[in-house]
């Protein structure tokens, strides 16, 4: 009984692979015609009995369905098919002979260029789109289908993690802050820096850029003078940026506590980065926390004492925090830097205006008293007359500004200046038509 068994079990060995080298004849016949869905009815008839069987059929089988679901290049939708079949070849042939895989990575590469190119063409024409208002819904269609794109460039090709990277900007600027945090997380989580060295010289065939493999390799066409003009790229570790950008996706989705997680995090291997901090300080003042966003501006201005508009924006917290004197002190920094930076004059004129607030308040105290009154009157003058040149220097470079020029229009009237009065008047008279 046990002898029956065993032939009945070699027969049903026999005729399973009876019937794989038949189907796999039926699928190459209709892949040699370009008959791609056939082929692939053909081949699920003997999916299920095709990881036992002999490394040939296997290593067939798979060629077969990678060339059916690529289809020449006709169906991007099954590319990612296509490349899981490829690739389960790829590895098999590794064991033994290598009868596709020249073919097969040819194809491949294939793949990679014409869905690369793809996603770059529609993320270029986003760029252009979204700078018109009137666009802006195509351009983020176009991001997204870049972001799909260039994630399916790493699924066919896991060593392209610069793809995956820009898949996270892509899906950033779409709009798709779920699946651009998740792609920025994918890629820490396979411990990818971005960091990397390039070597590159120009070809003396067609002037074009070429990439060499090693320093030696480019070293050796420029001696051979095949190119010139060598050059070593070096990158630094995109790690931080990835996690600014995981922070930039949750503050855009107004998640203020993640993307303050994830920015201490960043900072934890670089305490002293500008960037860092002026995100961190951005988060601050998107929660509302002005004392601990003008706290982190200060710490960013040491590391960076020429940025005009750290200055600046150091000096309207000071005067949402009531320190007028100290807000002049950043708005007069800012101008030293930046000399045409008309709305640092005009929020030093805002400044000194605070100080007739309170002779207001006490005019309207003392209608009665005409002596009182009058000394409170002239002093309120002269505060106009302290904040008068920072707001006719706001107006010179910046004459559009309808707020500047409607604070002008009401000093000259007190300070009854007529004929710049009817200047001004004029300005502003065709500032509302």
């Amino acid at each position: 009984m046990k002898k029956l068994i065993t032939l009945l079990f070699v027969a049903l060995i026999t005729t399973t692979a009876f019937a794989q080298k038949d189907e796999l004849k039926l699928a190459q016949k209709a892949v040699d015609s370009n008959k791609y869905s056939e082929a692939l009815a053909t081949l699920s008839k003997i999916a299920s009995t095709i990881d036992a069987a002999k490394i040939k059929y296997k290593t067939q089988y798979y060629f077969l369905a990678g060339k059916a679901n690529y289809a020449n290049g006709t169906t991007p939708d099954n590319f990612e098919k296509a490349s899981n079949a490829f690739n389960t070849l790829l590895e098999l042939e590794k064991k033994g002979t290598a009868k596709y895989s020249n073919e097969v990575s040819q194809t491949l590469n294939t793949m990679i260029q014409t869905i690369a190119s793809s996603a770059s063409k529609n993320y270029n024409e986003a760029v252009i789109l979204n700078k018109e208002t009137a666009t802006k819904d195509q351009s983020i269609d176009l991001f997204n289908k870049a972001g799909k794109s260039f994630e399916q460039v790493y699924a066919l090709s896991k060593s392209d993690t610069a793809f995956l990277q820009n898949a996270g900007l892509a899906y950033y600027f779409a709009q798709d802050y779920t699946k651009s945090i998740r792609t920025y997380q994918d890629l820490l989580d396979t411990g990818y820096t971005g960091k990397s060295t390039r070597y590159l010289a120009t070809s003396v065939v067609n002037e074009e850029k070429v990439s060499y493999a090693s320093k030696a390799d480019m070293d050796k066409q420029v001696k051979l003078k095949l190119a010139k003009d060598p050059e070593v790229v070096v990158r630094n570790s995109q790690r931080n940026e990835l996690i600014k950008m995981i922070a930039k996706n949750y503050i855009a989705a107004k998640d203020n506590e993640k993307a303050l997680e994830a920015i201490l995090e960043a900072k934890k291997s670089s305490p002293d980065d500008y960037g860092l901090l002026v995100d961190e300080a951005n988060i601050y003042y998107a929660m509302g926390d002005n004392q601990k966003f003008k706290e982190k501006l200060e710490e960013a201005v040491k590391i960076n004492p020429t940025d005009e508009t750290l200055h600046y924006n150091i000096g309207v917290m000071k005067m949402e925090l009531g320190d007028n004197a100290g807000a002049i002190e950043s708005f007069n920094k800012a101008i030293e830097l930046k000399p045409n930076y008309g709305e640092a004059y005009n929020n030093i004129g805002a400044a000194i205006l605070t100080k007739a607030e309170a002779i207001v308040e006490e005019m309207n105290k003392n209608l009665s008293d005409f002596n009182k009154y009058d000394k409170l009157q002239a002093q309120q003058l002269e505060v106009y007359k302290e904040a008068l040149p920072y707001y006719e220097k706001a107006y010179e470079f910046d004459n559009a500004n309808k707020s500047v020029v409607q604070t002008l229009l009401g000093i000259y009237e007190n300070l009854e200046m007529t004929e710049k009065q009817k200047e001004m008047k004029a300005v502003y008279d065709a500032m509302k038509n």
